[in-house]
Formats: C-alpha cells, sequence, structure tokens
C-alpha cells in the first residue's frame, strides 16, 4: 500500500464572470492520506467539481495550496502530477480496442511492451472485461465502457485515483455493481482516491470518509457513521437522509446534552449539542433559539390515549407499507413540517387518521442552539 498524503490548505476558486466576481471554492482546508476512499458530497453547483479539478490541475488556483507527499502540485501541470482520472464521460477511442485504450497511458510513458502486457491484461481481467480486449467501445455496454475508462486510469499505477461522477450514465442496478467494483479494485492496488458524487446512497456505501460541500465551503467531513447520526449543522443534517425538524427552547445544557421545550410545551431530554448557525435558522424557517433533530427510524409512534405514552401529540396523515419498513407521515405542530417516522415494527392501533404521540430517545436527537 502507498502511504501518501494529499493535503489542501485555504484552497479558493474565484470565477472572473460578466457580473463580477463568482467564487465557486472558499478557503478549503483538507487531508487525505493511504489507501483511502474520500467522497465530496453536495448539490449542483456547490464547488466539489471545481475542487477536484483543481487537485487534478485541469483548473487554476486562485489561491491556497495543494501538497502530495510534501510536494507542491499548485503550480505543476496536470501531466506532471501523476494522476488517474475518470469521468462522466468515457472518452475511449472509438478507433482503439479494448487493450489499447487501457494501454494509452503506459505507452505515452514509454514502457515496454512486455510490461504493458503484465499490468493492463490482470486488471482488465479484475474488472471483469477478460476475452473483451480485442474489442471496439462501440461493441461495449456502458458499464463494459466504464470500466475500460477505470483500466486506463489506474494502468500506470497513479499516485491518485480521482473520479467525477463516474456512474452518473448507467442504470440503477448498474451503478451499484460499479461502484462496488471501483472500491474492490481501489483497495487492492492501494491507491488514494477521490470521488465526486452527488449521490448520498452511493457516497455512504463505498466511502471511509465524506466531505460535504454547499456554495463552495467543505461544510463537514467525517466517516458516512458520524456525518449521518452527528450532523454538525442543519443543512448537512437535512442534505445527508432524511431528517424531523423540531423548533425548541433549550432549558437546560450540559456535556452530556440538555433538556429542550418544544412549542407546545414538551419537555424531551437530547443528547447532543451543536451550534445553530443564525442563516440556517432563518433559510430553514427556525424561529425558535433552538431546534431538535432526529431522523425517522428514531421516532417512536404510541396511541395518544396509551397510558403514559410521552411526546408531542400528532394525527397520522398516512401510513405507507414498504415491506421491510412502514412509513409514517404525521402531522405534528411541534415540527416545522410533516414528520416522517420509519419503523419496522409498526404499533397497535395506529392507522390513517390516528391521534398518536410521537417521541425520541435522547441519544438519537441533536439540538442546534444558537
Amino acid at each position: 500500500m502507498k502511504q501518501r498524503d494529499l493535503r489542501i490548505r485555504g484552497l479558493t476558486k474565484v470565477f472572473e464572470t460578466s457580473e463580477g466576481p463568482v467564487t465557486a471554492v472558499k478557503d478549503v482546508d483538507l487531508d487525505i492520506s493511504g489507501d483511502e476512499f474520500f467522497s465530496m458530497l453536495g448539490p449542483s453547483g456547490c464547488g466539489k467539481t471545481t475542487t477536484l479539478r483543481m487537485i487534478s490541475g485541469l483548473e487554476s488556483i486562485t489561491s491556497g495550496t495543494i501538497a502530495f507527499d510534501g510536494r507542491n502540485l499548485s503550480a505543476l501541470p496536470s501531466s506532471e502530477r501523476n494522476l488517474g482520472m475518470v469521468f462522466q464521460s468515457y472518452a475511449l477511442f472509438p478507433h482503439m480496442t479494448v487493450f489499447e485504450n487501457a494501454a494509452y497511458g503506459l505507452r505515452l510513458r514509454k514502457v515496454s511492451g512486455r510490461q504493458i502486457q503484465d499490468r493492463v491484461q490482470p486488471l482488465l481481467d479484475a474488472l471483469g472485461l477478460e476475452g473483451l480486449q480485442g474489442r471496439y467501445p462501440s461493441d461495449l455496454s456502458g458499464g463494459q465502457q466504464q470500466r475500460v475508462s477505470i483500466a486506463r486510469a489506474l494502468a500506470y499505477d497513479p499516485d491518485m485515483f480521482l473520479l467525477d461522477e463516474p456512474l452518473a450514465n448507467l442504470d440503477a442496478k448498474l451503478r451499484v455493481q460499479m461502484r462496488e467494483e471501483i472500491r474492490r479494485i481501489q483497495k487492492e492496488l492501494g491507491v488514494l482516491a477521490v470521488y465526486v458524487t452527488h449521490d448520498q446512497e452511493e457516497a455512504m456505501s463505498v466511502s471511509d470518509r465524506i466531505g460535504i460541500f454547499r456554495l463552495g465551503r467543505l461544510m463537514q467531513v467525517g466517516p458516512p457513521p458520524e456525518v449521518y447520526r452527528r450532523p454538525t449543522s442543519l443543512f448537512v443534517a437535512d442534505f445527508i437522509g432524511k431528517i424531523n425538524f423540531f423548533p425548541a427552547e433549550l432549558e437546560t445544557a450540559d456535556a452530556h446534552g440538555g433538556r429542550a421545550r418544544l412549542r407546545s410545551g414538551v419537555e424531551m431530554k437530547v443528547g447532543h449539542l451543536e451550534r445553530l448557525d443564525p442563516d440556517e435558522s432563518v433559510e430553514y424557517g427556525i424561529e425558535a433559539a433552538a431546534v431538535v433533530a432526529v431522523r425517522p427510524e428514531h421516532l417512536r409512534l404510541a396511541p395518544d390515549d396509551a397510558p403514559d405514552a410521552p411526546g408531542t401529540h400528532g394525527t397520522v396523515r398516512r401510513a405507507l407499507f414498504l415491506g421491510s419498513i412502514v412509513r409514517y407521515f404525521v402531522i405534528c405542530d411541534d415540527a416545522t413540517k410533516e414528520v416522517i417516522v420509519e419503523t419496522p415494527d409498526p404499533p397497535t392501533g395506529v392507522d390513517e387518521g390516528s391521534r398518536v404521540r410521537v417521541s425520541f430517545g435522547p441519544q438519537h436527537a441533536t439540538c442546534f442552539r444558537s
């Protein structure tokens, strides 16, 4: 395994437009090392692809530094960075065979024919292209063409493996298969990978860590479970999966959490505290000093008349049976919008139109407070 380190500090990109300067990426700091599979995730226009293009040398840097193993890449052309890149478009040469396309980078580097054979053929075999080395791109499916582009990117043993929305043109089933193949090959070769996607499930399933971008800023970095369970902003909480927001006042707070009072006066314990950004508070319509965030699978439902039923009141508008879970949509005055509850074990006596109590355990609740 290559123990390599990518170190980014203060990375900024400003585009000059007819309407004035536009900041696409602002003050990004990031460290990626070893054989880590790191994904940049965010909505369109958030700066993730621009960041990847600056790492690759395809986009100039306005300010900041990019270093790899202590070597400053910022001023180096892309051809001198020893990178393997895979794009959304396969960019294969139509007049070349599968083998010739995969070997293209090695031939440019004047590698001998025997070495090319020893490097490329095992890579094609590992990517499920055994027996297809003599075919042309027009004879291949979309998934096979993308495998060839991956083989080409990895054939010359790059220091970094960069992927920009590589599966966007594939159907859903093939995307799942290909993302697993990409991670498997990347781990086998021990190469550092930086992956750009807007698909949350894709990023969560293949990444060692995720960086979530918004409006050019890197909002949060962490392993998928940490980012999902402990978001540090309302945006991350809302962007990753589904979330319920309950405006509140924080009555007490300590190192272990606190006690929040919802709009109806119901008090609930919360296990985790984060700072509430004033701009996000306005954007998400939070008119209280705090807001409690809880995932749908961590909410509990009970009939409103059940003895000692805790929580806030609501009415079930819709109950959807989805096989492994039942998803409830609950009208609740204590929430910013309709509450979503997901459970594999639907409570007895709770149907559409039922009055219910909605509750949660403090360990699953994050309170964002001013």
